[in-house]
């Protein structure tokens, strides 16, 4: 028998459990002790004949206490079989109506969702956006709402509105943010000649001595491509491959673009036939398959806030520019920043084709180094421009450097295209958008030739001279016969506008300036192989934007100025030596994306390369027929209609404008039932257009 301690209560004898004391009846006594030994044991009873009167009591409030207890612990066992029972319900209906081999984006770790083919998303990319927009993704296979791919693409805010976003360095070729693609001119030359062709050269530009030129920003890396097929020498235009930027192709895009192809039952990852797999292009309308939505459209774009007014946010805008040897270029982009109202949501982006020792290159301001002048806009906004410096002899005309204009744009709001030596207007940033919002079109691009700078403009001040514009309005072809013969737009008219308060519908694109969303960049970037075209490249992107839903208007007042007449000034058509004869096959490749092939003398039409065919092609939103028909185009007879300037101005507007579909998505061209028919064959073919 154990002693009893001082004053102790004696709980009542409880029943021994194996293991430990049994955790329903457990308890500690009045002075905080339990009644189980170190040993688990029970504490045996005792009790002095002195207290039994008190123990009595005790022991009865306690039996109380012990029979709600036991009530409680019925009900909670109770409840929880019933939970029990309702999750397992739960469990056989998800295992029911979920593919046992399909993995989820909700079952992948912090590194990213893995798509049906377990796919991750993002790789080795981490951050917080990640985990956000995982947390978005439904756990269901049900096709995502509107309000669901606006939360996940929400979630990653952060990425898609940065600005500005630099391309970065390709140092040793290793950067997953550039790529290798073979030169346009190499490759038709490889494809003439049955895969192979080297290009022959006199001057050969180093690494270390295009290094040498490059200012604060060094883009195309530190290494020139000379062990790409694993040779130890040799250049990259000896090898016919360069390094370049990759197309802004944000995750999230890519993550909402497989969730929906998942979704619908149509994951194609990888592509079994080659089929693109840009995950933005594939939201925005899936490369021209149908229109985009406006929410889709509205997705694009960065935005930052504005230096004067706290609290507003500001439109950015993407400015391309693409030049050759041009001694001009840097004062062209002092004076997009220097003219800018709000200089701080301009980014510039410049292809800069030059030959070292012989040029002085774009990225060295007009007034010299930011080092000795810091005060120069260029300088104060350097964060802003980025410089893909390319050696000259790599140029194979305007489309291709063109195109790696288009592989630096970032997700700007807008983008714009101009020539390397042109001067803007004072608050040209503000009137350019004011104009494109004033034609309440999401697809309105705004596009002309440029008036020439004499007489237009005061170079000094920056204050425009003249309201007279150019619209778009004039087109033939020329050229030979069949597929070298194409449609160039000629001289345009020019004028004072008698259409106010909105730009004028126009038929055609411009290269020399063009200004829309930043999307038009992204749905119809230039084409990448299309070698020594000039003369077409504005017909090919007309009619590939045309294709995707996009109209094209002249806007009502000029927001820059060409530099027209200057002499001495190098063109790239002194390196046809290089790549002779690749510019056939570029142009037979244009035409026949285009739809304006016509079969050679022999009946029998040309071969093209069709790389990239869907990536660089016609969409499906307008056909290219109704275009032709529309605009008095007749492509097996390569004529024109002449006198469409005279149509174009007051009578387009009034015929075409109400067909503007009511989300503002462009003009509804299958409700449109005009065509062009020339009216005045017998009278002088001049440059008279009715806006004028």
């Amino acid at each position: 028998m154990r002693g009893e301690g001082v004053g102790e209560q004696r709980p009542p004898r409880r029943k021994q459990v194996q293991n430990g004391a049994d955790y329903s009846h457990q308890h500690s006594n009045d002075n905080g002790f339990n009644d189980t030994n170190n040993n688990g044991d029970v504490v045996a009873d005792e009790y002095s004949s002195r207290h039994k009167a008190t123990n009595g009591r005790v022991r009865s409030r306690r039996r109380k206490r012990n029979e709600a207890r036991i009530r409680k612990s019925r009900l909670f066992g109770i409840c929880g079989a019933g939970c029990l029972f309702v999750g397992s319900i739960i469990a056989v209906s998800i295992m029911w109506v979920s593919p046992s081999d399909s993995s989820t984006s909700q079952n992948a770790s912090f590194s990213g969702p893995a798509n049906s083919n377990g796919v991750n998303y993002f790789g080795n990319y981490e951050g917080k956006d990640n985990e956000r927009i995982l947390s978005k993704i439904p756990n269901n296979n049900s096709p995502l709402t509107e309000e669901q791919e606006q939360e996940i693409l929400q979630a990653a805010h952060g990425e898609l509105n940065q600005f500005p976003i630099s391309i970065g360095t390709d140092d040793n070729g290793s950067s997953t943010t550039w790529e290798t693609i073979q030169h346009p001119g190499t490759e038709a030359l490889k494809y003439s000649k049955g895969g192979s062709f080297s290009p022959q050269r006199e001057k050969r530009t180093t690494a270390s001595e295009l290094a040498e030129v490059l200012s604060r920003k060094k883009l195309r890396g530190g290494s020139d491509n000379a062990n790409l097929n694993g040779k130890s020498s040799g250049s990259s235009i000896e090898e016919g491959y360069m390094r370049v930027p990759k197309f802004w192709d944000p995750v999230p895009y890519k993550i909402v673009s497989d969730e929906r192809e998942r979704r619908s039952g149509n994951a194609n990852v990888p592509s079994p036939d080659g089929r693109p797999r840009d995950g933005v292009r594939r939201y925005l309308g899936n490369f021209g398959s149908r229109l985009m939505t406006p929410v889709e459209a509205k997705s694009i774009g960065s935005r930052v806030p504005n230096s004067k007014i706290k609290g507003e946010l500001l439109e950015t805008i993407f400015v391309a520019i693409a030049s050759y040897r041009d001694y001009q270029c840097s004062q062209t982009v002092e004076s997009a920043f220097s003219r800018a109202s709000h200089p701080e949501r301009v980014r510039v982006a410049v292809v800069d084709q030059i030959r070292v020792g012989e040029d002085s290159p774009c990225s060295i301001p007009p007034d010299g180094p930011c080092e000795e002048y810091p005060n120069q806009a260029t300088c104060k906004y350097q964060s802003q421009i980025d410089y893909l410096t390319v050696d000259a002899d790599l140029s194979v005309g305007p489309v291709f450097a063109r195109h790696l204009g288009h592989r630096l744009y970032r997700g700007e709001y807008f983008a714009m295209q101009s020539d390397a030596h042109v001067a803007f207007v004072l608050g040209w940033d503000n009137e350019i958008i004011e104009q494109w919002h004033s034609a309440k079109n999401e697809m309105a691009i705004l596009s002309t030739y440029l008036s020439g700078t004499e007489g237009h403009i005061d170079l000094k001040t920056g204050k425009r001279t003249s309201k007279s514009r150019p619209i778009m309005c004039k087109s033939d072809f020329e050229g030979g016969y069949g597929d070298s013969k194409h449609l160039r737009h000629g001289q345009q008219p020019e004028g004072v506008p008698f259409i106010h308060d909105m730009p004028t519908l126009n038929p055609f694109w411009a290269a020399g300036f063009s200004f829309g969303r930043g999307h038009f960049v992204v749905n119809i970037p230039y084409d990448q192989h299309l070698p020594w075209i000039f003369q077409g490249e504005e017909i090919s992107i007309g009619l590939r934007g045309f294709s995707y839903g996009y109209d094209f208007y002249s806007p009502e007042k000029s927001v820059c100025y060409h530099f027209y007449g200057r002499k001495g000034v190098p063109m790239f058509w002194e390196n046809s030596s290089i790549y002779r004869g690749s510019g056939d096959y570029g142009m037979t490749r244009l035409n026949a994306i285009i739809h304006m092939t016509k079969p050679s003398i022999n009946g029998k039409a040309k071969e093209w390369i069709h790389t990239d065919e869907l990536k660089y092609g016609i969409g499906k939103v307008r056909d290219l027929q109704l275009f032709f028909d529309i605009f008095g185009i007749h492509v097996e007879q390569q004529k024109v209609e002449n006198h469409l300037c005279r149509f174009v101005g007051r009578p387009m507007q009034k015929a075409f404008i109400p067909f503007l579909r009511t989300n503002e998505m462009g003009l509804d061209y299958g409700r449109i039932t005009y065509r062009f028919v020339d009216q005045w064959k017998d009278e002088k073919d001049d440059d008279d257009d009715d806006d004028e």
